[in-house]
């Protein structure tokens, strides 16, 4: 066993597992607003996720038909797609919720559940029918940003490009504001309260449709947050991109201890670091006899475990503060 090889590339494979991990955060947050208050799991986030991306793909293929994209400023080109990623992908979380979950909140959990498949896969249908006519494709490619793509030096083997930085950055902010958002805010307040008891909020004059809706809100923002960035950082989207990294962002989201905000950030970095250590080691580790594509089996089945030994997840049960 090469020793030195594994001691040499450890750096590397932990800056691109802390990366992976909180790519993984970024979606399990808006796994876990939805559950923490509805104790629902919108299976349809994987796609309005990657709607983010698209959303973004195609105002960045847009300010490069115009010959516009290499002149301005990167942060501002960032954060204008960023933004409107998250709105579509908002605007999108709460028609869903409107059309396909309100109608069914007094059903048996089951058919909620399977609600969501079903929009997961009308979406991810829709996605390739407007791509295709628009575009006459569905694979596309992240116009470039240069800025983006340049990478600090920290020793001969490490380096990290500036868009890694952005999405560790994003994370943290997200997560900051997501926390201020419900434990320092009265949105966040009511947001808790109907996460409680429904009816008692009602009972003190909170509207619970307009706050669930808003819950299908943030959460999806922060989806679309992160498709963007997963489009900027990987590169390639089409309509099923979204499925594999929803499932990992489930994963992490239980991992983490679901509902909990903290939690997903969490499961997200734990699940990236695993994820990303299977795949740089297991091939080292095995001689050759498992390569990087049996990276996925560490995530679901960490999946499996803990749903055996500790199905509340590593942060303990849902938090849920009384309003």
């Amino acid at each position: 066993m090469d020793y030195p090889l594994l001691l040499g590339i450890f750096p590397q494979v932990l800056l691109d597992g802390i990366i992976l991990g909180f790519m993984y955060a970024l979606i399990a947050l808006g796994y876990t607003m939805v559950y923490g208050v509805l104790e629902f799991i919108n299976f349809a986030h994987s796609e309005i996720f990657i709607v983010g991306a698209f959303v973004g793909v195609e105002i960045l293929l847009s300010l490069r038909s115009a010959g516009v994209l290499d002149t301005l400023p990167w942060p501002l080109v960032l954060l204008f797609v960023l933004v409107a990623g998250m709105a579509i992908s908002g605007a999108l979380a709460v028609t869903v919720e409107r059309i396909a979950y309100r109608p069914l909140r007094t059903a048996p959990r089951l058919i909620p559940l399977i609600s969501a498949i079903g929009v997961s896969f009308f979406l991810q249908d829709l996605i390739r029918l407007v791509e295709s006519i628009w575009r006459n494709a569905f694979n596309l490619v992240y116009p470039t940003m240069d800025q983006l793509n340049y990478r600090f030096e920290l020793t001969e083997t490490i380096d990290v490009p500036v868009k890694s930085l952005v999405v560790i950055a994003a994370a943290l902010a997200m997560l900051w504001v997501l926390h201020v958002i419900v434990n320092r805010t009265t949105i966040g307040t009511a947001i808790r309260a109907v996460a409680e008891d429904q009816a008692a909020a009602s009972l003190m004059g909170i509207d619970v449709n307009r706050i669930i809706s808003l819950t299908f809100l943030i959460g999806g923002a922060m989806g679309g947050a992160a498709g963007v960035l997963f489009g900027v950082q990987y590169g390639l989207i089409n309509p099923y991109s979204g499925f594999i990294p929803g499932l990992k962002a489930f994963t992490a989201a239980v991992l983490g201890g679901i509902g909990n905000i903290p939690g997903a950030m969490l499961g997200g970095l734990v699940l990236g670091l695993l994820e990303a250590f299977a795949a740089s080691y297991l091939s080292l580790l095995t001689a050759g006899a498992f390569g990087a594509e049996y990276k996925d089996i560490f995530a679901f089945s960490i999946l499996i475990l803990i749903l055996i030994f500790r199905p509340k997840g590593l942060l303990g049960e849902v938090v849920r503060g009384r309003a």
